[in-house]
């Protein structure tokens, strides 16, 4: 079955029809693909790091993989699920038969300096919010505990380059892939930018309600920026800061990288400080994009040429002949 081409332009969620031509099966197939391969490939690589590690006889936890220590366990979780990127191009352009920047942006990339303004917005938001969250009562008393720079310097160098990679990682499968492969059969954004969010949440476990409606609300205002600025580059910019912040914080905390929570065992204040910085980030964003002529729509898939006919209308030539000038009126 092949869809009629489009003629209208076409905004981010609906980019999956720039196919030539598009087919209803390009979504589900593709959707499939991304999570066979990503798992196959993180598994295999998953089980030769574990190889390897047991015969250099590091120890193993008590879910039986062997553990290298707080901060090459955090690289290699970072590491592995940047590795959905390179799988969702690949889906893009080989299964969905378009352009692999199409998942980026409108525009078929990733539009640098926009993403580099929206990391400098978050940064200071976010780092605001986070701030308030140290202050909130630690669970069990424990407060913070300065981890020193011999431990923090090298963990936030490593971070500073693996965290922006798994967060952009993140956002082409939630925000990028999944979102245009729903949005292949809607025009409303929203019935495409719902199930993302929801994925997004349960992907990350089930915590505390509070935890799992944090993501929600997340993923939809990452999905929502996605939509609204026609790119990945502010839902890309606002997870690495966020995720950047949440990392270095951990790294700065005695033992804080062993920790096995997650933003999915949020509590009820610290979503409602969540909520508080997307929303704060949100307006700065729209803000941003009122003062920028941003493109927001693509090109859509061109229409197939018309065959000419075999014969001019009243006043146009047969096919094949030369056009002969009417003669004006009253001329001999």
């Amino acid at each position: 079955m092949t869809t009629r081409p489009l003629s209208e332009p076409l905004p981010y969620h609906r980019l999956s029809r720039l196919a030539t031509p598009h087919r209803w099966w390009h979504s589900p197939v593709g959707t499939l693909f991304v999570a066979v391969v990503y798992m196959t490939a993180t598994g295999l690589l998953y089980t030769a790091l574990d190889a390897w590690g047991t015969r250099r006889g590091h120890p193993v936890s008590a879910d039986g993989w062997v553990e290298f220590g707080p901060l090459p366990d955090t690289a290699v979780e970072l590491l592995l699920l940047a590795l959905a990127t390179p799988v969702v191009l690949l889906a893009v352009r080989w299964i969905g038969r378009r352009p692999a920047g199409t998942v980026s942006s409108v525009t078929g990339r990733l539009r640098w300096r926009l993403l580099f303004l929206c990391l400098l917005t978050a940064l200071p938001v976010l780092a605001v919010v986070m701030g308030a969250m140290a202050l909130l009562p630690a669970d069990g008393g424990v407060g913070f505990r300065w981890a020193g720079w011999t431990a923090f310097g090298p963990a936030l160098a490593l971070l500073v380059v693996l965290v922006p990679l798994q967060a952009a990682a993140e956002e082409y499968v939630f925000r990028g892939w999944l979102t245009q492969a729903v949005g292949a059969f809607t025009r409303s954004p929203w019935p495409a930018l719902l199930p993302q969010a929801l994925l997004f949440a349960a992907a990350h476990g089930w915590g505390t309600p509070w935890g799992f409606a944090d993501l929600v609300v997340f993923g939809v205002a990452a999905g929502w920026l996605t939509w609204r600025t026609g790119g990945l580059e502010a839902a890309i910019g606002l997870h690495a800061a966020n995720n950047l912040l949440a990392f270095g914080l951990a790294a700065a905390t005695v033992d804080g990288l062993r920790s096995d929570e997650t933003a999915a065992d949020s509590t009820w204040p610290v979503l409602a400080l969540d909520v508080v910085g997307v929303a704060l980030y949100t307006t700065a964003v729209l803000w941003l994009v009122r003062r920028r002529a941003l493109v927001r729509t693509a090109a859509p898939a061109p229409l197939p040429p018309v065959r000419p006919a075999a014969f001019g209308g009243p006043y146009g030539p047969v096919a094949g002949r030369p056009a002969t000038p009417p003669r004006a009126e009253g001329s001999a």
